[in-house]
């Protein structure tokens, strides 16, 4: 195999980001400083060769691709596995309020994935698991020997960067959070999976 580089990262700060509510499969639009964060992001990849974009169907990482795409003439391919977990009822509510009228979900959710149950309809970290490793391992081999851009959400980098650390569910609550469009590149050869960042911020000004 030759050397495929993925290029990974949370779309960029939203509204309900803001106001502290949950998203999920629902959407809110990017804030100036979302779209501020991907612009700076976006002079960072400046100079990698990017032979492939790919970005969940959710508008909100839909537009933080087209922003971080720059100048490039490729096309964005879509992805609905690499969307959000699916929250169920707690999409668009205010996670204070989650927080106090289902505490121990609300912990389970953020500090033991493997024991989140989700009030229907809902997703589980282990359906969230099975439907985006599937498509990460689809795209290191589409796209081999070449520099790759995801761009997806909080949670499901998570369980994808858990997925190539050789974590556990039960271990994804102890991995550190991943900011918006803070940046996690992991490099891959026939021997070697090496992770070079983990949800690193430091093009954010």
């Amino acid at each position: 195999m030759k050397e495929t580089v993925l290029f990974l990262t949370r779309h960029g700060q939203t509204e309900w980001n803001l106001q502290k509510r949950m998203q999920g499969h629902q959407n809110s639009a990017l804030t100036t400083l979302g779209e501020q964060q991907a612009e700076w992001l976006r002079d960072r990849l400046e100079g990698e060769n990017l032979g492939a974009i790919y970005s969940s169907t959710s508008p909100r990482a839909l537009h933080t691709a087209q922003i971080l795409r720059g100048n490039r003439s490729l096309s964005i391919q879509q992805q609905a596995s690499l969307m959000e977990i699916n929250m169920g009822i707690w999409e668009g509510m205010n996670t204070d309020q989650i927080e106090q009228e289902y505490p121990l979900q609300y912990s389970h959710f953020f500090t033991r994935p493997d024991l989140f149950i989700p009030l229907a309809p809902g997703e589980t970290y282990s359906q969230l698991e099975q439907r985006v490793t599937p498509t990460i391992e689809r795209i290191i081999k589409d796209n081999e020997g070449l520099e790759v851009l995801i761009v997806t959400h909080r949670m499901t980098l998570k369980v994808i960067m858990a997925h190539f650390l050789n974590k556990s569910l039960q271990e994804i609550g102890d991995l550190p959070d991943i900011l918006s469009t803070a940046l996690c590149k992991i490099t891959l050869t026939d021997n070697n999976t090496t992770i070079n960042l983990y949800g690193d911020t430091s093009h954010y000004q």
